[in-house]
């Protein structure tokens, strides 16, 4: 039986048996909904329906609710049976120290990574083994994930999901967490910021944030650079959309902001640097005989890196950068799926599943057994 791959995510969860060059079997919404029946049902009491997300800005938040999520998918989807569980891989979210000087952030680091390290990891190995019998499991993070699926061991990955951005260096297949950053924002936050744009532009329209989500796919863009943004903000000419219930919605400039925020994040009301800046940074903190192999392998991946003109305005924003060593993409094998920015950390981990399990680099049952869930430590690197 083939080793099943997770890649869970705050929107998608991506899922099957380890098949490199494929993309996922199974991208489903990493959301439940759970039915709480009115005690008056009888009487005629409603079924009320609550949606609850058990991943959370790229961690695992309800682990009821996480249990549940991975049940129905690998015994309904994957074709599980009870009693004849294989092995599986996870893919892992980045950890990063809290933002605070380079100084405390060396004493405090240690520290906090491992508090948090610990809590998350050994409670889903925990999951694994004890609630699912699995037979064998492996963990790793989604950055050095990413780089497998593009044929690099070393590298930069700017990962722009969900719920957050993270950039990460990587070096020899080892995060350099000290360097790596996290911010707090990610697709859903530019939903947002297009849903109040739309609104302003559209004030009689009753917009679901289903809608907006699906106009933001269409029509987020980024402009060339700073000043064609600028321009567009003048002169873009308006185009009639109609939703699904019959509205008609006005669109001019509101996908160019959607895409200049992640350049300028003052747009969101961050006072913060742009990606590229930010990306720069956080290799500078790495020791500088690994500052070359860091930049020019740098890697896009996440579902809002796919936003149209995004790539090409990275890579002009980092010929201009300041680095003494300008950052360049990674260009995907040609082997692999179109759209591997979303689904680069699961066929990474597809691509590690091959190695780990034929090989016995992962955690047995009889180990967890004998060891408990520390043992993933150990193992898991």
């Amino acid at each position: 039986m083939e080793a099943v791959v997770v890649d869970a995510g705050s929107k998608l969860l991506k899922a099957g048996t380890a098949a490199p060059d494929q993309v996922p079997p199974l991208v489903m919404p990493s959301k439940m909904k759970l039915e709480d029946e009115d005690q008056d049902l009888a009487d005629g009491g409603a079924v009320v329906e609550e949606v609850v997300q058990p991943v959370v800005r790229g961690f695992v938040k309800d682990w009821d609710a996480m249990e549940d999520l991975l049940s129905y998918v690998l015994y309904r989807n994957i074709g599980w049976e009870i009693g004849d569980e294989g092995q599986i891989l996870f893919t892992e979210p980045l950890f990063t120290p809290k933002v605070m000087d380079v100084h405390d952030r060396m004493e405090l680091f240690h520290m906090l990574h491992v508090a948090a390290l610990l809590t998350l990891r050994e409670q889903l190995v925990q999951l694994m083994f004890e609630k699912f019998n699995v037979s064998g499991f492996y963990a790793s993070e989604q950055a050095v994930l990413s780089l497998y699926a593009v044929g690099r061991i070393s590298g930069c990955t700017v990962d722009i999901g969900h719920g957050k951005i993270d950039i990460a260096p990587v070096c020899e297949g080892a995060v350099q967490h000290i360097a790596s950053k996290r911010l707090e924002i990610g697709g859903v936050d530019l939903t947002n910021l297009f849903a109040q744009e739309l609104k302003k532009s559209n004030p009689s329209v009753n917009l679901d944030i289903s809608d907006v989500e699906r106009l933001k796919e269409q029509y987020a863009c980024c402009a060339e650079d700073q000043l064609a943004f600028e321009d567009i903000e003048s002169s873009c000419q308006p185009e009639k959309h109609t939703l699904p219930d019959g509205q008609v919605i006005t669109i001019e400039k509101e996908g160019y902001i959607v895409g200049e925020a992640l350049f300028q994040p003052r747009i969101l009301g961050l006072e913060d640097y742009g990606i590229v800046h930010q990306l720069v940074t956080s290799v500078s903190n790495v020791s500088s005989e690994y500052h070359r192999q860091l930049l020019e392998n740098t890697m896009l991946c996440g579902g809002t890196a796919s936003i149209t003109g995004f790539e090409d305005r990275f890579q002009r924003e980092a010929n201009l950068s300041a680095s003494a060593i300008q950052p360049s993409l990674v260009k995907p094998p040609e082997y692999m799926p179109e759209n591997l920015a979303r689904y680069s950390a699961w066929l990474g981990g597809a691509i590690l599943a091959k190695v780990v399990f034929p090989q016995n680099q992962h955690v047995t049952k009889g180990e967890y057994d004998e060891t408990g869930p520390s043992i993933v430590h150990k193992k898991c690197f």
